[in-house]
């Protein structure tokens, strides 16, 4: 039997993977925890390498019916190994995407992903020593971060603080072990809120607060904080360290993913003669109104076209699309980078006609 085996390169033969709109392959699905898999992938097409930042996120689309959705997920694979990229999600009860992907997703399948994007990365705030605070999932932008590092620099500054429910809760427990073992100056703190029936602890048991961050990390005043798990958590995290004297302008957190948000209902403003706005959309064929107040991602979908969409306020950079002409007011929160808007990219779901504009949709 002959198995076809790919010519070897080196990375700097090969381009990178960027952030625009690429098929990725499923190659692997590991389970790490109860209602928590790994999803590993690789480039549809030879010949690329992936580049981003530890800490990133990116988009899927998952193709759950009767429309495919878009979902965000924080990368938990290391650019340091630029083959292949992972995402390390926890299925919630109500989860669509998450859920089909558990259900689904196998090696060999392919989605669509737009990414990676986001600032949550010691490459975008670099500190001396750093303090990394996690809760459940959120564990992931940290473990990329880390596991880069522990690559980049082994020999790095790392407290590790992580909170999860239960001993069997805890992803990724057995590599930060032996991380801590491996990289001289990283500490590892583990806090659980229960133990079930036979389960054995020595650690931490209870809810985040001053004390327990105090006593895992006695320094945490010199270190440069990055913090990711649910609000409440953020919020005591937060609380405590302010009211510690920590400068908060070292403290950096993310939610789990970019979540969207309840938006305001936008009623069309007709007030001082406002008229709607004539947009045509390039690659659907067809021509539409925006009313006045509204973005175009909200007249796409009025005039029965489909621009890909998560977060919805100018995060996530799903919705990015390409500007042919015609001007628009864009309020975005980081979802596109300056270098694409001067190529003529812009975020639909917060820009605003200022005139007739054609986009490619």
């Amino acid at each position: 039997m002959n198995i076809a085996v790919p010519s070897y390169r080196h990375v700097d033969e090969m381009r990178p993977w960027s952030d625009r709109e690429h098929m990725l392959e499923c190659v692997a699905v590991t389970p790490e925890a109860p209602d928590v898999m790994t999803f590993t992938f690789r480039p549809d097409r030879s010949g690329l390498w992936f580049r981003y930042l530890p800490g990133q996120f990116v988009t899927l689309e998952i193709p759950v019916s009767p429309e495919p959705v878009m979902r965000t997920y924080t990368l938990s694979s290391s650019p340091s190994r630029p083959y292949t990229v992972a995402v390390t999600v926890k299925a919630q009860k109500e989860s669509i995407g998450t859920r089909w992907m558990f259900d689904n997703l196998k090696p060999g399948m392919r989605l669509k992903a737009i990414g990676a994007l986001g600032d949550f990365s010691y490459a975008k705030h670099p500190g001396r020593k750093y303090l990394f605070v996690s809760a459940g999932s959120g564990i992931t932008p940290m473990m990329s971060m880390t596991r880069d590092m522990s690559d980049r620099a082994p020999d790095s500054d790392i407290t590790f603080l992580h909170c999860a429910r239960s001993p069997d809760d805890i992803i990724f427990r057995w590599e930060l072990e032996a991380k801590a073992r491996e990289m001289p100056n990283f500490t590892l703190g583990l806090i659980i809120e229960q133990l079930g029936r036979g389960q054995l602890w020595s650690g931490l048991k209870g809810r985040i607060d001053k004390a327990k961050i105090a006593l895992l990390a006695p320094d945490f005043l010199d270190r440069t904080v990055f913090c990711c798990g649910p609000e409440p958590f953020m919020a005591t995290v937060r609380e405590a360290l302010a009211g510690a004297g920590f400068d908060m302008k070292n403290y950096h957190e993310e939610a789990f993913q970019p979540v969207k948000p309840e938006l305001p209902v936008v009623v069309a403003d007709h007030s001082d003669g406002a008229q709607p706005t004539k947009v045509i959309f390039s690659m659907s064929g067809k021509t539409g109104l925006c009313e006045p107040g509204h973005t175009l991602l909200q007249a796409a979908r009025a005039n029965g076209v489909r621009i890909g969409a998560a977060c919805e306020s100018g995060l996530c950079g799903t919705c990015k699309v390409m500007k042919i002409s015609g001007q628009v007011e864009m309020n975005h929160n980081g979802g596109i980078l300056d270098d694409e808007i001067d190529e003529g990219y812009i975020l639909a779901c917060c820009s605003r006609p200022l005139g007739e504009v054609e986009i490619e949709a």
